[in-house]
């Protein structure tokens, strides 16, 4: 038997460069709000305000960036917005060793340092495509999503360690390191060159690109399947840590051990993603997300009835696994039958389903004011019904093997 073919070099690179953004970001996201806390001095009301300003980005520039990613080069585009990751964690690091950080600054550098990662989210599944062959989409895509679950799950400890061990500004410092590397490994990435897009009003390519998904017999049961997945899901996490300390009866350090649960899940699902998708049909792998992020629900809703840490960190890691598994197989879905001019802006609508987890978040705080948190348990098993509900009735899980990839003549609105 032959080995399975090599993912390519041009690829490889584009997979380090991802590596070491997705880890600046992590590194950076953990520090910001523990550098507000004990170097600043500010207060808990303050710090949500940051939090804020680390989110916005996402809301605010992801059309915007799908827009620019659809008619610039988007190698071009991943390198500059890294490139002003590191520009705006290098200026947080100038103004610690002057002494002349406040809070208004850290929320506007954290704000540009996010935009940069806005960018790059956007354009680099986009990208992808043009540098593998179809059949290799689910392994790049696993690749790509190891690399965030590696940073996701040790980014946040790796940033608060290095703020404990040696202080802010090399935590910032490093992050800044780790996007430059991303520059530098982009700048050596070669990008094929793609048909220039007719020259029209902004609106209008991004009704062409909501059209599309809306319109998509298998893009809009995804689009609307993750939407109510991560309202659940920020239902879910809006409660977990006092429902975990009083009902649970854990530790600080407790809690920390089944969220990592979570982290674990990823990084499994990540690695096993592209043998399960050999060997299991593609809409059945489609499908298997949502029915496991239903599963992780119930069971995080039977520790009402069963008080065990054991059960929420099975509920967390079954979070991990499933959903890695639907990003890796929906992401190669949408890079296969969405023309290549249309990716930029496929991506940035993707992404705006990220809109929900505010949305899950205040929900979970009406429930579990008026109600109880036990309430907002029960709550989230039903919505992630609805989710698994809502692909199961779709074309998506009737797929047998991943589609053939489009061209730009594919119409668009199907």
């Amino acid at each position: 038997m032959s080995n399975p073919p090599r993912l390519p070099d041009t690829f490889n690179r584009l997979a380090w460069s991802n590596l070491a953004a997705q880890s600046a970001e992590q590194i950076a996201l953990a520090a910001a709000p523990i550098v507000a806390v004990l170097t600043l001095g500010v207060a808990e009301g303050q710090t949500g305000l940051l939090q804020t300003a680390l989110t916005l980005p996402f809301v605010l520039f992801a059309i915007p960036a799908g827009l620019l990613v659809d008619r610039i080069s988007r190698r071009s585009l991943m390198a500059g917005a890294e490139a002003l990751r590191a520009a705006a964690l290098g200026a947080i690091v100038l103004l610690l060793a002057y002494g002349a950080l406040n809070l208004p600054l850290l929320a506007l550098l954290g704000f540009a340092a996010v935009c940069g990662t806005v960018v790059y989210s956007v354009a680099a599944p986009a990208l992808v495509p043009s540098l593998v062959a179809a059949e290799l989409l689910p392994a790049a895509n696993a690749r790509i999503e190891l690399a965030r679950t590696i940073a996701f799950a040790s980014g946040p400890a790796l940033g608060g360690a290095l703020v404990g061990w040696w202080g802010a500004s090399p935590a910032f410092g490093f992050a800044a390191a780790l996007s430059a590397i991303a520059v530098v490994l982009l700048s050596g990435l070669y990008e094929p060159a793609r048909a220039p897009m007719p020259r029209r009003h902004p609106f209008q390519d991004i009704r062409e690109g909501a059209a599309f998904v809306f319109h998509h017999p298998l893009l809009r049961p995804v689009f609307i399947t993750q939407f109510i997945f991560n309202t659940g899901w920020f239902l879910q996490i809006a409660v977990f840590v006092p429902y975990a300390v009083r009902h649970l009866g854990l530790t600080a350090a407790g809690v920390g051990s089944v969220l990592t649960m979570y982290g674990v899940g990823m990084v499994i699902g990540a690695l096993f993603a592209t043998r399960v998708m050999k060997r299991i049909a593609f809409g059945t792998v489609v499908g298997l997300g949502p029915v496991t992020g239903f599963v992780a629900a119930v069971v995080m809703a039977l520790t009402v009835l069963v008080p065990s840490p054991w059960l929420a960190g099975l509920s967390f890691f079954l979070l991990g696994v499933g959903p890695i598994l639907w990003v890796i197989s929906t992401t190669t879905l949408r890079q296969s039958v969405t023309p290549p001019r249309l990716l930029g802006r496929v991506s940035a609508i993707n992404i705006m389903s990220y809109g929900a987890r505010p949305l899950g978040s205040a929900l979970g705080a009406i429930v579990g004011g008026l109600w109880s948190a036990e309430a907002c348990l029960y709550l989230a098993a039903a919505v992630f019904a609805v989710q698994a509900l809502v692909i199961w009735l779709s074309p998506a899980v009737t797929l047998d093997r991943q589609p053939a990839m489009v061209g730009d003549e594919a119409a668009v609105g199907c």
